[in-house]
Order: C-alpha cells, then structure tokens, then sequence
C-alpha cells in the first residue's frame, strides 16, 4: 500500500533536479550571449529518462557483481548532463550560437515545467502526511 503512495516521488525530484541544472545553464547560455566562440549548452534529461521507461519493462537477473547489466535500470537512476550544442552553428561572425529570444522562451517552459513537478511533489507529501496522521 505504502509504495502506491510513494510511487515515483523520486523520479519526480530527479526531474527537478533537472530543471533546476537546466535554469542554470540557460541562464549561462544568456549571460555568455555576448562571448566570441560560445557555443550554447542544453541539459539531457528527458531523452535518457525515455529510453529508460522504454528499457523498464525487462530486466536480467545477476549473481554476481561482474555480471554485465541486462535490460533498463531505474528511472531514478537516469542521468543528469550537460552538453553543448553545434547544431545550431551561427552566421555570427563571433562563431556564437546562442539566440536570446529562444534562452527566454526555454527558461519561461523550465520555469512552469519545475513549478508543476513541485505542486506534484508537495501533493504526494501532503498525501502521505494525511493518511499517516488521519489514517482516511
């Protein structure tokens, strides 16, 4: 009964977490809009969070440590990274990539995107807070 109630609360901090690195790194994006030869960097989260979910449904089973992993691990355990992008090269002279109107538009979705996984969190806190002191 009890993992019914805390089923994927640490998946969730985990996509906060992500939110959160990504705040941080489009707000360097922003500040570096000015840097000759800056190349934009984007966070990889949901991407690896997908192949994880797909991979979820088999697992092998190991019996020893040297054992080679078979199948997706947990979404939990899906990692977090930055990495750069030069896809989107520039015409700029200064062979700088970043669009500032596009970094606004992408820090005003992160920004809904984490206060929504916020409310999730909180409501599954208050939840299990209620069923523990009220027992209903």
């Amino acid at each position: 009964m009890l993992e019914k109630l805390t089923d994927h609360i640490g998946l969730r901090e985990k996509a906060l977490d992500a939110a959160w690195i990504r705040n941080e790194v489009i707000a360097q994006n922003i500040a570096n809009v000015d840097t000759p030869g800056y190349k934009r960097k984007a966070v990889a989260f949901e991407e690896y969070l997908e192949d994880a979910l797909d991979k979820d449904g088999f697992k092998g089973f190991t019996t020893d440590r040297r054992h080679i992993q078979i199948g997706g691990g947990s979404p939990e355990n899906t990692p977090i990274t930055v990495r750069t992008e030069y896809k989107d090269l520039s015409t700029r002279l200064d062979e700088n990539n970043v669009d500032v109107e596009s970094e606004m538009a992408s820090m005003a979705k992160n920004d809904i995107r984490y206060n929504t996984i916020v409310q999730s969190v909180s409501n599954s806190y208050k939840t299990l807070k209620s069923v523990i002191s009220e027992g209903r």
